[in-house]
């Protein structure tokens, strides 16, 4: 019988430790995101498995695309390294800071214009006064 790592975690131990749901494991393991070990029902967490997982949250966070994602950490098993994989990461995330400034300069521009229409219409006695 195959010895299993020491360091494995239960789906119960990462969704603690990373402030996930079950499904949202699940979720990433049919996408194949995660590889988890199966032990009969049970799924076992490497510490693979956990740093891809803090690399997707991540991702996430800043908007990435699942595909994006899965481009981006397949270059690591491919290329067998985190050369390529940090090129990559770097490329996304210049590309995606470009957009998302582009849309904070668009919603500042709709600010600036709901704040004067809301303005308008208390100028002219049209609503009562917002308080400050």
């Amino acid at each position: 019988m195959t010895e299993l790592p020491t360091d494995v975690m239960t789906i119960r131990e990462m969704c603690e430790a990373y402030d996930v749901t079950p499904r949202t494991l699940r979720f990433y393991e049919a996408k194949e995101l995660l590889t988890p070990i199966r032990v009969g029902t049970r799924r076992l967490f490497t510490r693979r498995d956990r740093a891809r997982l803090a690399l997707i949250l991540r991702g996430k966070r800043f908007g990435f695309s699942l595909e994006d994602i899965r481009q981006t950490l397949d270059l690591y098993d491919r290329e067998g390294g985190a050369s390529a994989q940090r090129q990559k990461a770097y490329d996304l995330g210049v590309k995606r800071l470009a957009e998302m400034e582009a849309q904070r300069a668009e919603l500042d521009l709709a600010i600036a214009d709901l704040k004067a229409e809301l303005a308008d219409a208390e100028a002219k006695g049209l609503v009562p006064r917002r308080a400050a």
